[in-house]
């Protein structure tokens, strides 16, 4: 089970982008994670007429390394750790380890 998943609030804790928020677009398997407004790079762009792509500059967001983010808390308004805890009925769900609060309901 992933600390981070997608559609999860996270923060930036270090880079050119430290500070930032946003939540997860997409997980990808090396570690890498991309995440809404964080990281974001200028691409030049070929044109395709095939798939109706046009060319020129796009601003696209680029995967950022998963250690590199925290889970943001609601509560505390700011980055926290993640740890796991298993329930009475069997099943295992994130908390934050600063509060104890549950992540996954």
């Amino acid at each position: 089970m992933a600390r981070i998943h997608k559609g999860d609030r996270v923060v930036v804790l270090t880079g050119k982008d430290k500070g930032k928020r946003g939540s997860v677009l997409r997980m990808l398997r090396d570690g890498g994670v991309v995440v809404e407004g964080v990281n974001r790079v200028k691409k030049h762009v070929k044109p395709n007429p095939a798939r109706n792509v046009p060319g020129g500059i796009v601003e696209k967001e680029m995967p950022i390394h998963v250690s590199n983010l925290a889970l943001l808390d609601p509560a505390a308004n700011r980055g926290a750790r993640v740890g796991y805890k298993i329930l009475d009925d069997g099943r295992k769900v994130r908390v934050f380890k600063s509060s104890g609060e549950m992540i996954d309901a």
